[in-house]
């Protein structure tokens, strides 16, 4: 199915609808139905490019110091002054060249895909870095002959393996760009001409990376028209949190004026639980605040209000201690990951996982596995009924095992699939309750909790929140612990929750 341009589907849409129904060809569309078909235009994952950038960087550092060494080892050479440094040779030219080719803007991932000025920089830069090494040589009174075999092999080499690198790189970079990868994908709240400004500011811009997917607001047409420089109102405030769960965007544009204290504070209110970048636009507020006080969104000035927690590198490295970590465990914890599943088996009647439906990042839901610990028959998908001490649905193996945390082992394998992550906000079951209310009406905030992957263990659970929640003393401890975490998230803390968890685990009471 060709893919919905949020300036034209408008017009298409409803040309679809009406022919569709072959009746009424006037047949007005509602904005939910068309935010539905343009979230559908956006639902790829995008590429940070400054992570793209980074990951290039780091590339050509490790292939680059790497080729140093081997040429070191083949045709002898890096020698100073006497002394033979082929591993500060190759780490130091790696460097050179990353910095020659940053000063010539040769990591721009918008111009990356134009392959000829690329290659043109590669081997300017590199030709830079080896007569560098040469002058360093004379000026070292370090004979030439020494260094030449070396030299001439690590230049060719090094010409010959990052032109093919940029080979490959300029296609996917072509390939991602013009498949929407590498876009910044934003939204616009609040309509009329102060969003038109902002579209107009963005499609007269050079080399423009912003995306408009839409705009949403809650004024009606009379006072917010429905088409505004060719885009369409999707809807309501209230529709942008579903939309923003439907698609992939990364930021929110507020164009409202912060003399409208209360819709602002309001509107915020609402959006805060989104895990995206939110600006208040500055250009057409006429705030005075200092020109530090400013992020730019493009040439766009604006205030930051939320940022995207764990995002770009962050989310990387994250991703990157979770497969690495989890990986490691299973192997090492595979004789308790087996001699469980044999016990469950052996011990009551049913299967050994018992798979549940819980709230994952940006309230998705995902499958999340456990070792069964209820008997089969009064399993609890809903989780209606918190399970309690002594309570008789827990079998003799399923007792162990909740007190033990093993029960939660088999989610291990979330993290590989990349539904969960080893550390972060525990995952709650869909509309669940607590004394007859539902969490998110019990603890202000709840759904904030969502702004990042959920995890096996988190802040809270180290603290002792952790088992079952009859009170909404216990529900409100966990969401600030949970809501702690992700404005304070480091790989460091991350590191600490992880190898304090078993230490908590067994000195707490409150899993049953």
């Amino acid at each position: 199915m060709q893919a919905v341009d949020p300036k034209t589907a408008f017009s298409s849409h409803a040309v679809l609808s009406a022919s569709a129904d072959g009746e009424d060809f006037h047949k007005s569309v509602t904005i939910p139905d068309l935010a539905r078909e343009v979230a559908s235009e956006f639902s790829t994952t995008t590429y940070a490019p400054s992570v793209v950038r980074g990951l290039v960087q780091l590339f050509d550092f490790l292939m680059l110091a790497s080729l140093g060494v081997l040429s070191t080892t083949i045709a002898g050479g890096a020698i100073l002054a006497g002394f033979h440094l082929p591993v500060l040779f190759s780490v130091s030219g790696a460097l050179l060249f990353l910095l020659f080719t940053l000063s010539a803007d040769g990591y721009s991932v918008h111009d990356m895909s134009n392959l000829a000025p690329q290659i043109g920089k590669v081997i300017g830069a590199w030709t830079l870095v080896t007569v560098l090494f040469l002058l360093v040589c004379y000026l070292s009174a370090t004979s030439i002959d020494l260094n030449r075999s070396w030299l001439g092999l690590w230049y060719f080499l090094g010409i010959a393996l990052v032109s093919v690198a940029r080979a490959i790189e300029s296609y996917l970079i072509g390939h991602w760009q013009a498949d929407g990868r590498l876009e910044r994908r934003a939204v616009i709240v609040g309509g009329g001409q102060p969003a038109a400004d902002i579209i107009h500011s963005f499609e007269s811009q050079e080399n423009n990376d912003i995306r408009i997917c839409g705009i949403f607001d809650d004024r009606d047409d009379d006072r917010s028209p429905p088409i505004v420089a060719g885009y369409p109102k999707l809807g309501t405030v209230d529709d942008l949190v579903e939309f923003s769960r439907l698609c992939k965007i990364d930021m929110l544009i507020v164009t409202i004026p912060v003399t409208a204290e209360k819709r602002v504070l309001q509107m915020l209110h609402k959006l805060w639980v989104l895990p995206l970048n939110i600006h208040l636009s500055a250009h057409m507020n006429k705030m005075q605040f200092k020109r530090r006080t400013y992020s730019y969104v493009g040439n766009l000035p604006t205030v930051p209000v939320f940022a995207k927690p764990i995002a770009n590198w962050g989310g990387l490295l994250k991703r990157t201690f979770d497969l690495v970590i989890a990986a490691t465990a299973i192997l090492v914890l595979s004789p308790v990951l087996i001699a469980t599943a044999i016990a469950v088996k052996l011990d009551s009647p049913g299967p050994i996982i018992f798979k549940q439906k819980r709230l994952g990042f940006n309230n998705e839901e995902v499958i999340i596995f456990k070792f069964r610990s209820l008997y089969h028959e009064q399993s609890d998908q809903t989780a209606k009924k918190s399970v309690t001490k002594h309570d008789n649905r827990v079998t003799r193996v399923g007792r162990f095992i909740r007190k033990t945390s093993i029960d939660e082992l088999p989610q291990l394998f979330n993290v590989l699939i990349g539904t969960l992550s080893l550390v972060g906000p525990r995952p709650h079951v869909p509309r669940q309750q607590t004394n007859d209310r539902l969490f998110e009406e019990v603890a202000d905030g709840y759904m904030a909790r969502h702004k990042v992957k959920p995890g096996i263990t988190g802040w809270a659970q180290i603290h002792g929140w952790r088992g079952e929640i009859d009170d909404d003393e216990k529900l409100k401890q966990r969401v600030q612990h949970d809501i702690y975490y992700i404005e304070n998230w480091s790989l460091a803390l991350d590191f600490y929750i992880l190898f304090a968890t078993p230490l908590k685990i067994l000195s707490q009471d409150g899993a049953y």
